[in-house]
């Protein structure tokens, strides 16, 4: 068992994932597995809608038409094993359909099912107790208004299903990383008091689960990512003490280095001490990172602690309607012609409004992209000759939110010149879905198993309270001295930023170890929330920033609370989910020593 390397491949980051990962993986040859991760919090609420309107609806159909049926031949002639979150809120009717194109192509491979995530059934027992949202304190929305609500389940289940001989394993929401971390559970045998083992299989997963974001995807240095159109997908190595390597395909694109796989690790997590799952409470902070040969990149084991006794529960719900569009200016003065139109629009929408007594909008927003609205108080530049203008709104009706497109179309004649647009008809309303995250006891949640009508059910191992003030935060780096000269950010370190909810990270890692004591010193708090004060509700207080030191990988790690204006679908802000807030960071001076600064030329 200590020479076992077991091979993953990670085929899929999300919903609408290309279908190229799948063969590239097959053809690499070697693979034990292939994982895909289809899930997130909204995509539950669009498959729940998807369900409601066709009970054989609900999950990723995708993963049927686009992997199993073409590839099935040759997953059978590899022996490779596929696992996949892909049941959405029907996990039931993606195993059928998967066990339909098994039996289509004339195969015998066994399909598990894994359910018991969905608790929907039971939201008049929630509702009855209330339970408040875990970040915000909030009150439980309407019971009428539910649309899914789904615990996040572990890696456990999915072990069982593969020791019971399947093949192929689907289930419903399950963390992201618990693809990958079930199979190196059966794999290599640990138990749920193996802590540091399953925090590194669980790390591993963390890579892997974006797909390329690993591989020079969303990196920093994206040209060192070359051929993207043909860019490689991850593959873990994993040995039995969780350490692994991260690689591709040969004869792929982009690229698998030290700054790739480190933007990965610190991608959507919050205290990087304290990143909570269902099965461990992981520590990444010690967690070193090197290069092992071309495209190839080692990672260390991580530490664990025990699993916590509950489990994230996610529950989406509709909040009014959104309505937006899109825009062109040029010529002169683009930027202002764009912000008069704006204006012009919401005041004839609201004339409106009060000629019926209707209510006003809930929230507006108009940013001007190409005028460094995203920048905030940090742009650089005066005007601009083109702009598109995207203006949105909420309403708590669906024909309010609707107004605003067909005033647009009204004020085409009558707004300053320049106006121009790329439109196949008028957008339509769509309704605001909102998270509301809550915490469910294990023992209150039951597990089941089909591997091809063999049932069991099972629970979790009860797991334990967690207190995040027992974690020793590891030393701050010393101050830096004779630091005179600025550098951009972007010179000293990597970045990549991402949602949680209404939350958002933005990971910094330095280029070189030395890099790591000048950016903590200049990159406090108080900055970083300066840089995204315009986004930040309530603006850019301190507060709202939590700030994490992990120097295995000379990181550090911020996260900012109530600043993606509801985040998924319930926001109408032109980046809903944070996805280039690092960029914004990577534009912050940072003075460094004047032998620094000319090495850097």
């Amino acid at each position: 068992m200590a020479g076992k390397i077991v091979k993953i491949g990670g085929a899929s980051g999300y919903w609408g994932e290309s279908a190229m990962a799948t063969p590239q993986l097959l053809g690499a040859g070697g693979l034990d597995y292939i994982v895909f991760d289809y899930l997130a919090e909204i995509t539950m609420s669009i498959m729940a809608r998807a369900k409601a309107k066709d009970s054989n609806a609900g999950y990723a159909a995708d993963f049927i038409s686009a992997v199993l049926k073409p590839n099935l031949k040759e997953i059978a002639a590899h022996g490779v094993k596929l696992i996949s979150n892909a049941g959405g809120v029907n996990p039931a009717a993606c195993a059928n359909a998967a066990r339909a194109a098994i039996q289509e192509a004339g195969l015998d491979l066994k399909v598990a099912v894994i359910t018991g995530d969905d608790v929907m059934a039971r939201k008049d027992e929630i509702a009855k107790a209330a339970p408040r949202e875990m970040f915000t304190g909030a009150s439980f929305p309407p019971l009428e208004k539910i649309a899914s609500i789904n615990v996040y389940l572990g890696a456990f289940p999915i072990a069982k299903a593969l020791r019971a001989g399947a093949d192929i394993v689907i289930t419903g929401r399950c963390v992201d990383s618990a693809v990958t971390l079930g199979a190196l559970i059966h794999e290599f045998g640990w138990s749920a008091e193996d802590w540091n083992l399953l925090a590194s299989g669980s790390l591993a997963g963390h890579i892997l689960e974006c797909g390329p974001q690993a591989t020079g995807g969303n990196f920093t240095d994206w040209e060192d990512a070359g051929d993207i159109a043909n860019i490689g997908y991850p593959i873990g190595e994993v040995a039995s003490d969780g350490s692994f390597i991260v690689t591709k395909p040969q004869g792929t694109g982009g690229v698998v280095n030290v700054g790739t796989v480190s933007e990965q690790l610190v991608y959507e997590i919050g205290d990087p001490q304290a990143y909570i799952l269902p099965d461990v409470i992981c520590d990444f902070s010690g967690v070193k990172i090197t290069q092992d040969g071309a495209d190839r990149v080692r990672v260390s084991p991580a530490q664990g602690r025990p699993a916590p006794d509950t489990y994230k529960t996610c529950m989406t719900y509709q909040d009014g309607f959104r309505a937006g569009l899109t825009l062109s200016f040029y010529g002169f003065d683009a930027d202002k012609k764009a912000q008069k139109f704006a204006d012009a629009l919401l005041e004839r929408t609201r004339q409106t409004f009060r000629r019926f007594n209707a209510g006003d909008f809930t929230e507006t927003s108009v940013e001007i992209i190409g005028a460094e609205c995203q920048y905030g108080e940090h742009r650089s530049i005066d005007g601009a000759r083109e702009v598109v203008v995207k203006i949105a709104a909420k309403h708590d009706d669906m024909m309010g939110a609707g107004l605003l497109l067909k005033e647009a179309a009204g004020l085409g004649l009558a707004t300053p010149p320049g106006l121009s647009s790329f439109s196949g008809g008028r957008p339509k309303p769509s309704p605001v879905v909102r998270l509301y995250s809550y915490l469910t006891p294990k023992a209150d949640v039951e597990i089941q198993i089909d591997v091809d009508g063999a049932r069991e059910t099972v629970r979790d191992a009860p797991g334990g309270a967690f207190d995040v003030s027992s974690i020793t935060r590891p030393d701050e780096p010393p101050l830096p001295k004779n630091a005179s000269i600025d550098v951009p950010l972007i010179k000293l370190a990597w970045a990549r930023s991402g949602d949680k909810g209404d939350k958002a990270n933005i990971g910094v890692i330095a280029r070189k170890p030395e890099f790591l004591s000048y950016i903590w010193a200049a990159l406090t708090e108080e900055i970083v929330a300066n840089r995204l004060a315009h986004f930040i509700d309530g603006g850019g207080n301190p507060e709202k920033v939590e700030r994490f030191l992990a120097p295995g990988a000379n990181a550090i790690n911020f996260l900012i609370d109530s600043v993606l204006g509801g985040g998924g679908v319930a926001s109408i802000r032109n980046d809903p989910q944070g996805k280039g807030y690092a960029q914004l960071v990577l534009a912050c001076p940072i003075p460094v020593t004047p032998e620094i600064a000319e090495a850097l030329q």
